[in-house]
């Protein structure tokens, strides 16, 4: 019995170490982060990537929910394609991405969205589309596991004593899933604020904070882009643990 937790405990450890190591020499050898700090674009970039994840987190949200319900509560023909659609995104490649969603609303043959590729392109709302895209599996996929575990009697019971389904939805079975909500959104919106292919093809304007520090990377080198990936460490670091925090509570 102890080996078999010596083991695990030393497979674990080597899979932690191997995750918190580069975490850890970037942080001990940051570079000029004062300097990243006071530079305008860095700040420009920060504050475009943290607005449009939560935008994109909150759209994921309103859509997401009615979803993982749907998926969680009934049983209809063609759930199981349903199901694999919400998944896909999380195996395209980012770049296929980007090209998906370009060619959507730019050059589709149905000519429905075409208008809308002057309000993606290059623009605020096109880096939105790009992170609810690859960030929605996450937000479907942990209501719907919060939604399975509910004991429906609980439902059940909330009708047999007058409340209306949409009360019983809003007074019951939603709050019983607070975790798993916090959950999706933590996931949804890391997610987005992580992603830099498909935004690049999509909309590489106004910058986000990873294609800032891919530009400064292709141009300038390791020294111009540390600095900011530190910062990007950190504000992420910041952000999570104020939503696990939020979470337990």
């Amino acid at each position: 019995m102890r080996m078999f937790f010596i083991s695990l405990f030393i497979i674990s450890l080597m899979l932690i170490l191997f995750i918190i190591l580069p975490i850890i020499n970037m942080l001990l050898n940051p570079g000029d982060v004062t300097g990243a700090l006071m530079d305008r674009d860095v700040i420009d970039s920060l504050l475009v990537s943290l607005y449009a994840a939560s935008t994109a987190t909150l759209i994921a949200l309103f859509f997401g929910i009615p979803l993982g319900y749907l998926l969680a509560r009934y049983d209809f023909k063609g759930k199981d394609f349903v199901e694999a659609i919400v998944d896909l995104p999380m195996a395209i490649p980012h770049s296929v991405v980007g090209i998906m969603i370009l060619s959507f609303f730019c050059n589709n043959p149905i000519n429905i969205f075409n208008n809308f590729g002057a309000y993606i392109v290059d623009n605020f709302w096109g880096i939105v589309v790009v992170m609810l895209f690859v960030g929605v599996p996450f937000m479907v996929n942990s209501v719907r596991d919060g939604f399975l575990m509910v004991d429906e009697e609980l439902e059940h019971v909330s009708r047999t004593l007058g409340a209306s389904q949409i009360k019983t939805f809003f007074n019951i079975s939603l709050p019983l899933i607070y975790n798993n909500v916090m959950s999706g959104s933590i996931l949804t919106f890391a997610r987005g604020i992580s992603e830099v292919g498909a935004i690049l093809i999509v909309a590489y304007f106004p910058k986000t904070m990873p294609v800032l520090i891919l530009e400064r990377f292709n141009n300038f080198g390791l020294t111009a882009s540390k600095p900011i990936a530190v910062i990007m460490i950190l504000v992420s670091i910041a952000i999570f643990a104020l939503l696990r925090l939020v979470r337990r509570k």
